[in-house]
């Protein structure tokens, strides 16, 4: 059986899609032009982490924090 080459994988930056090895210095990015515009996006809050909440306390906080079903207010 012959010997294959390591073929180094290849990424494409999640800004331009231009190609990118992982062993790039700007690695996900290709450039830090490129990184800078993903880190701008995450600043003016254009990309968002959504989860659903499970934590018990946090929806408790949430369902008492608007308006009631009956249609009454807690002043």
């Amino acid at each position: 059986m012959a010997a294959r080459k390591k073929s180094a994988k290849l990424f494409r930056c999640p800004t331009c899609g231009m190609l990118v090895r992982a062993q790039d210095e700007d690695f996900p990015f290709c450039s830090d032009r490129c990184r800078k515009i993903d880190l701008g996006k995450w600043a003016s809050g254009v990309y968002k982490i959504s989860s659903p909440v499970l934590d018990p306390d946090v929806l408790e906080d949430l369902g008492g924090s608007g308006t009631d079903r009956g249609g009454s207010r807690d002043n």
